[in-house]
């Protein structure tokens, strides 16, 4: 039997060993997409104990919660911080197969120095036993990104977004670690919202154009592009339905804006049509800044309307999509493609079941301006766990380029996070290992250690055309 998680966990042949601890483990992190605040980054922020640090905001660990049982109360609700950590002690011991189990107990190892299992006979241990290490002045949230070997984080940034974090972490030289913004217009995009007219009048006001047409619009998120790519923005990231191909005169979209700016409620194909006019157009500038394009998509949101009353959105109540047209996602980058403004890509779909379609979508586009310039996005969400991360793998080398992938990513909000990427590490390790054991693949170190390096981190690198902070 194999140790619990020990310092081969998952790692299933010699191969996999010498793969991981000779060439991945201490790769440096670039995580270019995650939702860390820049302003909890620049504050260094500190954390009275675990719950604080690991269950405030945190949708997976809430939805696992609610999954076995636990009252509302010990999950977002009023009970004291170590009650809520007690219910998560007692949901976790019995976690078996769930992905959470075994980011917990990496963050547990990583961080604290705590290799044991967590489960309501050991809760009151490791609540002390980390208590007592959070009151070290180093387990703030910069020292906590520190110790991950994190060289570039991009946080997710709102166009009308001041971006003055970034620019005091960016002249702090204290801090090593590179901070960047990263561009996310889904308020603009999404003239369905009730929401959608405050934005865009909020929106006038920051970028100083009046925003009362398309034209306008257009012209006022082009100065906003202006602004973040002076603080060293490199990408943008869309939380998409899906990818709308809808083309439709100028004067239509014109219209259509108008209308709906003026209080009118639009119909669906009205609503796609914008949609696709202005994404088109974003990728047009993405294409001229040299900016990659992250399209998220695949998801239906908000399932429990009366949840999402109480709590809002991102409290985890949002499923997989099964509606992710191949033919508009294809279309769409055709459309860009015509027009000679396809931007560096990089799809991620919410269904598993997307895989191949998104790998053989990527090949048609492909061309010597970057290697693998459209990308598979790596296993997102609900898809981040051991078989998700190991389908995606398999399915892009099956049908793509894996040596030139991107790699992985956090997506998330927690600044304890980043042991995923030593446990997609460890993944691509044993996939690799597997292969070469097989006969799959001839056993040179070599070229399989510059493979995994790069997967890690140097392919992020060169794709996203990263400056790291000079210090």
């Amino acid at each position: 039997m194999k140790a619990f998680m020990d310092e081969n966990f998952l790692l299933s042949t010699e191969t996999a060993q010498k793969l991981f601890h000779n060439y991945a483990k201490d790769c440096p992190i670039i995580d270019y997409h995650c939702h860390l605040s820049p302003k909890e980054i620049w504050e260094d922020v500190h954390f009275e104990n675990l719950t604080q640090v690991w269950l405030g905001g945190d949708h997976y660990k809430w939805r696992l919660m609610r999954c076995a049982g636990v009252d509302e109360k010990y999950i977002t609700g009023n009970a004291t911080d170590f009650e809520k950590f007690q219910a998560w002690c007692r949901v976790l011991g019995k976690a078996i197969g769930n992905p959470l189990y075994h980011w917990s107990h990496l963050e547990l190892q990583r961080f604290f120095g705590w290799n044991g299992a967590l489960s309501e006979k050991t809760c009151e241990e490791v609540w002390n036993h980390v208590n007592a290490k959070l009151q070290d002045p180093s387990f703030s949230a910069r020292g906590l990104i520190e110790r991950s070997n994190v060289a570039i984080v991009c946080t997710t940034d709102d166009p009308v977004d001041s971006l003055e974090y970034h620019e005091k972490l960016a002249a702090d030289k204290s801090f090593s670690v590179t901070v960047l913004p990263a561009w996310r217009p889904d308020k603009a995009t999404n003239i369905e919202k009730d929401t959608w007219a405050d934005y865009i009048a909020q929106l006038s006001k920051v970028s100083g154009v009046e925003v009362t047409s398309f034209d306008a619009l257009k012209k006022a998120i082009s100065v906003r592009m202006d602004f973040f790519a002076a603080h060293g923005c490199r990408l943008s990231d869309h939380g998409l339905n899906y990818v709308v191909y809808a083309p439709a005169s100028d004067e239509e979209v014109e219209a259509i804006f108008v209308k709906r700016l003026a209080g009118g409620k639009l119909t669906d194909e009205e609503v796609a049509k914008f949609k696709f006019a202005f994404l088109f157009f974003l990728c047009g500038e993405y294409t001229v800044r040299d900016w990659t394009s992250q399209l998220h998509y695949g998801c239906r949101r908000d399932n429990n309307l009366t949840m999402f009353a109480k709590m809002g959105p991102d409290t985890g109540f949002d499923c997989i999509n099964n509606y992710t047209p191949a033919d508009q996602t294809a279309a769409f980058l055709g459309a860009c493609e015509r027009a000679g403004h396809l931007p560096r890509t990089i799809l991620y779909s919410l269904n598993p079941a997307d895989n191949e379609m998104i790998d053989t979508i990527c090949g048609c586009f492909q061309s010597s301006e970057a290697v693998s310039k459209i990308q598979h996005g790596s296993a997102w969400w609900f898809n981040d766990h051991f078989q998700g991360m190991t389908d995606q793998l398999t399915s892009l080398a099956n049908l793509g380029y894996l040596a030139g992938f991107v790699g992985m990513l956090t997506d998330s909000r927690s600044f304890l996070s980043y042991p995923r990427h030593e446990y997609f590490r460890r993944i691509l390790c044993r996939l690799l290992g597997e292969w070469v054991e097989d006969g799959r693949y001839p056993d040179d170190e070599a070229l399989l250690g510059e493979i995994v390096r790069d997967i890690c981190c140097g392919n992020a690198r060169r794709y996203f055309r990263f400056e790291e902070k000079k210090i």
